[in-house]
């Protein structure tokens, strides 16, 4: 077997268990996903009613429950210790500028290109084109921004393009793994979804969601209880995909692929 080949899949292998001991002493981020997923709910429903300020009102609630959400899984990834409730009340409001600076930067420029994509006949096709590139440039932006912790935002965003420059193919094949069987009209709707709105908490939800609202009609069962699963299924489908990810991020930054394929064949002798 091919030494890079060998360190992937004990990188992917090391991640998975990593997961599943954070998932055991963190599982309240579960109830706590339940509870932001509620309250998004309810203050949606209240901003579509008051316009301009709805929207105001709408992106603070989403800055507040996504910065909260990454502080929990901060501490669920880079800490050894079982969560308490009281760590849910101390998440409140950390990481909220970021996220509000950070998806203000990403909204801004694809107002302009919208706008400006309308007049022309290729617009559609460049619009989506821009945000599947967003889509992976951007794709590790929330693991850069609670395990580097930089100070700004452009330092965030320059980082997550060089870590996918230099490790896209581990970083991206447990998700093209997972996608594999819903063809690519699937993943392009996905990645259209998140390079469009950046950090945004329903999202996160949305692609565990899709997945399993796919992956149980794929295997033929019927809708009605396709839905009650996924529903119960949707908030601990989002913990385990940001808990994965949180570690297998932990383990690719900094590292080389020839220092990991050293370290796989080391321990195969």
């Amino acid at each position: 077997m091919p030494e890079f080949v060998r360190a992937t899949i004990q990188l992917y292998q090391q991640s998975l268990i990593s997961t599943i001991k954070s998932l055991t002493r963190s599982w309240l981020l579960v109830a706590t996903v339940i509870l932001l997923a509620l309250a998004m709910f309810v203050i949606t429903g209240v901003a579509a009613s008051l316009g301009i300020l709805g929207g105001f009102l709408l992106g603070a609630a989403n800055a507040f429950s996504m910065g909260m959400f990454l502080a929990l899984v901060e501490q669920a990834v880079l800490s050894t210790r079982t969560m308490v409730w009281n760590d849910i009340w101390s998440s409140t409001g950390q990481y909220f500028w970021d996220v509000i600076t950070i998806g203000f930067m990403i909204w801004v420029p694809l107002q302009v290109l919208e706008l400006g994509m309308q007049a022309n006949p290729y617009g559609p096709l460049i619009v989506s084109g821009v945000f599947l590139l967003l889509f992976l440039l951007l794709n590790p932006v929330p693991e850069i921004l609670y395990q580097r912790h930089y100070g700004g935002s452009l330092e965030t965003l320059k980082e997550s393009y060089e870590f996918v420059m230099e490790n896209w193919i581990e970083w991206f094949l447990p998700l093209a793994i997972i996608l594999a069987p819903f063809g690519l009209t699937f993943f392009f709707m996905i990645s259209s979804q998140g390079g469009r709105i950046g950090l945004d908490f329903f999202q996160f939800l949305r692609l565990p969601f899709s997945i399993l609202t796919s992956g149980f009609l794929y295997l033929g069962m019927s809708s009605s209880m396709a839905s009650i699963l996924v529903v119960l299924l949707t908030p601990l489908g989002m913990v385990f995909m940001m808990l994965f990810r949180g570690h297998l991020f932990s383990s690719l930054y900094g590292s080389s692929r020839r220092q990991r394929a050293f370290l796989a064949k080391s321990k195969s002798l």
